[in-house]
């Protein structure tokens, strides 16, 4: 890793703690600052690193760039979850991109695929049907993320790096989270783990370009 890339990665995850700090204490004029800026001063660490293949960082900038989209469409104070989900789905299908770029095995892969599996069969179908209870038009655009979603956790687990992975999960867990407490049971502490996971999960995905 380059020095330039460890200070972006330094100031992401420096301002990043100021946004979980900010969600625990409910600064919302914080938050609008600190989370989008995170995602900022992450897609400079993905361009400033020194990468495996500089086609899987362009796909993972896009992933970010669409990732930052999704990020001010969900904490605006209009429900905009549609259009913040829209935006994570491109960006995922680009995470898939760049992870199939990377190189996949078979093995690893199919060990991605049983843990989605396990994951959609525990809190998926819950989710679902939450869902379906709460608004039935939306549950179409929800399984079609849960799909894409779960093949880029896949994909991650395909390429056999750790980072890679660990990422995925962490993005996998936010996600859920954020499902679980829209749709089918609130909790105070939610906000606060959904950011934590969320912000690590992009570290570790980028952190897997090197």
């Amino acid at each position: 890793m380059t020095g330039v890339a460890a200070l972006w990665f330094a100031l992401a995850l420096t301002v990043a703690v100021g946004d979980w700090l900010a969600v625990h204490a409910g600064r919302r004029t914080v938050e609008y600052v600190a989370k989008p800026l995170t995602m900022v001063l992450l897609i400079g660490a993905a361009l400033a690193l020194d990468p495996v293949d500089p086609a899987v960082r362009v796909a993972f900038v896009v992933a970010l760039a669409f990732s930052l989209a999704g990020d001010i469409f969900l904490m605006l104070p209009r429900d905009l979850f549609v259009a913040g989900l829209a935006s994570f789905l491109i960006g995922h299908l680009a995470y898939i991109t760049g992870l199939q770029l990377r190189g996949q095995s078979g093995g690893w892969f199919v060990l991605g695929l049983v843990v989605v599996l396990a994951v959609i069969l525990v809190v998926g179908v819950r989710i679902v049907r939450a869902v379906r209870a709460d608004d039935d038009a939306l549950a179409v655009p929800v399984t079609a993320y849960l799909a894409v979603i779960s093949l880029m956790v896949a994909s991650a687990f395909g390429t056999g790096n750790g980072f890679a992975i660990a990422g995925a999960l962490l993005f996998y867990a936010s996600d859920a989270m954020i499902a679980w407490n829209r749709f089918v049971q609130p909790h105070p502490w939610a906000r606060v783990a959904i950011m934590t996971t969320y912000h690590l999960g992009q570290f570790g995905l980028v952190l897997s370009l090197v």
